[in-house]
């Protein structure tokens, strides 16, 4: 990363500590954009304080997948795709440290629910909110399936590749009913969804594929 890329880094992580999220969201999106696509994802580790993960613990429950951050270009492109905007509650299914919850709410403006199963890094992603001073991003300790109740009013469900199998087939059981009493999205990184009736493609780039839901009929 060049001088110039640690500079302005430093510069946002500075605004965001003082409680300028909202004041400094656009210049936020246009200094990470000014960056080479290689270097995002060390700049924004920069600019959020991030340091060295926590290790995946015994909590971690079997079929789900080791915690791997989010790289910023698929955070874009979920972004730019799905699109999200201010208006949406974002559920990030499996939110890890808290990264990809907090980029989201400072792009967009949605309000963003992470779900997360390992203490270490629900407490790293409480930790790292609290200390950027962003509202409206909030952090449930659970394993999914099933969905906790705050998590059930989403309208986009974002999915890292949480886990795959029939944990991901389970966990389609349950927003299809969701999408009878409204419509939802799916962003979904590295992760195949198996068919489903009930949702239609909105777009794909690289490594992300965005879904909306269908009309169900009632039976």
């Amino acid at each position: 990363m060049i001088e110039r890329d640690r500079e302005t880094a430093e510069r946002m992580r500075a605004l965001l500590e003082c409680g300028d999220a909202d004041a400094c969201s656009a210049a936020f999106r246009a200094a990470l954009l000014d960056v080479a696509p290689l270097d995002r994802d060390a700049w924004l580790d920069l600019a959020f304080g991030l340091g060295p993960l926590p290790d995946d613990g015994p909590d971690l429950p079997r079929g789900c997948v080791p915690y791997l951050a989010c790289r910023v270009e698929s955070l874009l492109r979920a972004i730019d795709l799905a699109p999200i905007e201010a208006s949406d509650i974002l559920v990030d299914v499996g939110s890890g440290a808290g990264r990809a919850a907090a980029l989201i709410r400072l792009l967009t403006g949605a309000t963003v629910a992470g779900v997360e199963v390992q203490q270490a890094l629900l407490g790293a992603a409480r930790d790292l909110v609290a200390r950027l001073r962003l509202d409206g991003v909030s952090f449930v300790a659970a394993e999914v399936p099933p969905l906790p109740q705050p998590a059930r009013a989403g309208t986009i469900f974002f999915l890292n590749c949480p886990f795959s199998g029939q944990r991901l087939a389970r966990l389609l059981a349950e927003l299809e009913p969701l999408a009878r009493a409204r419509p939802i999205r799916l962003c979904c990184v590295d992760l195949p969804l198996p068919p489903c009736p009930w949702l239609a493609p909105i777009g794909a780039s690289g490594d992300v594929a965005v879904f909306r839901s269908l009309a169900i009929p009632e039976i």
